[in-house]
């Protein structure tokens, strides 16, 4: 793991930034396109820019993720935290001027800048087509990856497959259809998985398995389930080839020092331990972590995004994932002391169980409360290619073993329980010929449990419209209770930023009901 620092000339000005996993130092200066590109090694590093810029806070490290997690209905807010953009995704009541919205919007389009620049300017590049083509494949990953958040939360939105050089002209794009987004999209991931190769030397760089998944991801969120199935299902018979697999224990998913070995990850989101103020810092422990908690070494957390008592409550206690995802004692004095007794140690902490995916495991942490751990951020991984391939399949085969079994693989890892342990009895084999409902309804409750707070569950929500009906998640019967601001025709999507709209009249209208 080395650090690098660019300063490029893209959309939205240069930034510095931190980079990735294994990607080679390489100090510049001001970049311009047309002078800049004269070598493989220059394409890369136009790349790895795109990748560094993940690492930022703006980004999954805390303001987007912590915006999904408290969308949906597993994430509730300490009832102390009262910034507004974090309560209204809480509260499912986004105004277009949420501060949220408005760090994270220009942040995914720096990413998509500095992909563009990597694609333009390796047509300058004299050198072999595929040698070429193996690195801005990662760069056609990379907008894609950041499309498709884009694209999921917003709808139609500015499509730039190019650098923006002239900034008059930026500053009027319009909308493009959220169609011709996902199409978009699916071309770039069908040119990275044409081009990555089987395995990379680090799951932070996107390998031919990464585009893949992607494709079938997006697949399963158009709808168009034979192609997310037929995807899924190569991903899976190439399991070897693309050295993937079901980690043996699933607590070692979330464990710093074993992540980078493990087979399940396809594409994670890299920390180093290191950080340049707000770029390359994670947050996720800190956010999560128990407040004046000392058993982690953190100084504890800030309680921030901590789950509703329900989810504690409805997750079946036999179920080895919820021991691994949630912590419900703290360490305050040296003395262990149950969830009910937090508030005991610090007033504005919460008596409730805590996320403990980020803070169990993290490894040491440069800053305090857990920051600038060396985490992985799993983006995707293989017991979610084995989830969509059974959704999809059950949408055009309903009732099958083979889909049942792709599920069952998944359970089975759950049943193992923690390695030298006794194994479990639950949960227990799903059975071949459910109907399509049932089916589709028991697996997006396993994704809601195997892929508990890893940024997923609204995308589920939003893309199955599982707050709809008097008995939908945000009813009263839902995981938070009522949320009477939801509004079906509105809040499936989220706002437009409206210092966008502001700067740029052709991005209207809002999005309907902002």
């Amino acid at each position: 793991m080395k650090k690098f620092k660019i300063l490029f000339v893209a959309l939205l000005a240069g930034v510095s930034i931190a980079g990735c996993s294994d990607l080679e130092e390489n100090p510049v200066g001001l970049l311009a396109p047309e002078s800049f590109f004269t070598s493989l090694d220059d394409i890369q590093t136009a790349v790895n820019g795109a990748y560094g810029h993940m690492e930022h806070r703006f980004f999954m490290s805390r303001e987007m993720s912590m915006s999904l997690m408290l969308r949906s209905d597993m994430v509730d807010l300490n009832v102390n935290v009262t910034n507004p953009e974090r309560v209204q995704f809480n509260d499912v009541a986004v105004l277009a001027d949420n501060a949220n919205i408005e760090a994270y919007w220009p942040k995914a389009y720096q990413i998509i800048g500095a992909a563009n620049q990597a694609i333009a300017g390796a047509e300058a590049v004299n050198a072999d087509a595929a040698a070429k083509n193996r690195i801005v494949a990662q760069a056609y990953f990379a907008r894609a990856f950041v499309y498709f958040h884009l694209v999921r939360q917003f709808g139609a939105i500015p499509y730039l497959s190019e650098p923006v050089t002239d900034i008059q002209a930026a500053s009027s794009i319009s909308k493009t259809p959220a169609a011709e987004v996902y199409a978009n999209i699916i071309a770039d991931l069908q040119f990275a998985k044409e081009w990555l190769p089987n395995t990379q030397v680090s799951r932070a760089i996107p390998a031919k398995s990464a585009a893949s998944a992607y494709l079938a991801d997006v697949y399963l969120t158009t709808g168009d389930y034979q192609k997310a199935y037929a995807e899924a299902k190569e991903i899976i018979s190439r399991e070897q080839t693309y050295n993937l697999g079901l980690e043996s224990d699933f607590q070692n998913l979330f464990d710093v020092t074993k992540t980078d070995a493990s087979k399940e990850p396809i594409f994670v989101i890299d920390f180093i331990g290191q950080s340049d103020g707000d770029q390359g810092r994670d947050y996720q422990a800190a956010f999560t972590g128990i407040r004046a908690d000392d058993q982690y070494g953190y100084g504890g957390g800030w309680s921030v995004l901590v789950p509703s008592l329900r989810v504690y409550n409805t997750w079946d206690g036999r179920d080895y994932r919820k021991a691994v995802s949630l912590d419900t004692t703290g360490v305050f004095n040296g003395k262990v002391e149950p969830y009910t007794n937090f508030t005991k140690f610090y007033s504005a902490g919460d008596n409730r169980p805590h996320i403990a995916k980020y803070t169990r495991k993290a490894g040491a942490a440069l800053n305090g409360n857990g920051r600038n751990t060396k985490s992985n951020y799993i983006m995707m991984r293989y017991a979610e290619v084995l989830l969509i391939a059974a959704e999809a399949l059950n949408e055009t085969t309903p009732g099958s073993a083979e889909a049942a079994g792709y599920v069952n693989r998944v359970r089975a890892r759950a049943r193992a329980g923690a390695a030298g342990k006794p194994s479990r009895s639950y949960p227990a084999d799903v059975a071949a010929g459910l109907s399509k409902d049932v089916f589709t309804a028991m697996v997006l409750e396993e994704r809601k449990w195997e892929l508990a707070f890893e940024f997923k569950r609204w995308y589920d929500i939003a893309r199955r419209k599982l707050a709809d009906g008097p008995n939908g998640v945000f009813s009263a019967s839902g995981l938070e209770g009522a949320k009477p601001k939801f509004q079906s025709n509105r809040d499936y999507l989220f706002p437009l930023p409206a210092n966008e709209l502001v700067r740029n009249k052709n991005l209207a209208p809002q999005n309907p009901g902002y």
